[in-house]
């Protein structure tokens, strides 16, 4: 029982760095920013990089290793429809992180044009982030087994 309150605590904790550090890129994030700032925000990015890993460990060691059965989860489209939107968020992801990695570079004061669809790109992912919670609960009570 302690091993699995502590790799869902785990999981809650990984999700909270996710959003808030999503929170955070789109909250810093301007239509012009010195590589100082774009290198704070690769810093927030690489915040989220380990939440990401923390809930997807803490996830499949809850899906297949403390808890309910891997069944109870397995046998619904639910664990799917999870993993398909983790999926996408992540890989989405990688168009800021690869970004922010490659403008920090150079001189700390220079100012750099962002493109537009930085922003949209992470509120596509805020609003994908805000619905895999939701399927996780509905998951946990059983909606969408078979």
């Amino acid at each position: 029982m302690t091993g699995y309150i502590l790799v869902k605590y785990l999981h809650y904790l990984g999700i909270l760095a996710v959003f808030s550090s999503l929170v955070g890129e789109h909250l810093l994030l301007e239509d012009r920013l010195s590589r100082k700032a774009i290198q704070r925000l690769s810093i927030v990015d690489a915040v989220y990089g380990i939440g990401a890993l923390l809930v997807m460990g803490a996830g499949f060691t809850l899906w297949f290793g403390v808890g309910k059965p891997a069944d109870f989860y397995s046998n619904g489209w639910i664990i799917y429809a999870k993993l398909i939107l983790f999926g996408i968020v992540g890989a989405i992801s990688l168009i800021p992180t690869f970004y922010f990695l490659k403008e920090r570079k150079g001189d700390p004061e220079e100012v750099i044009d962002i493109p537009k669809k930085m922003k949209m790109i992470l509120r596509i992912e805020l609003t994908l982030v805000l619905i895999i919670p939701l399927l996780g609960a509905m998951m946990a009570m059983g909606v969408g087994a078979n």
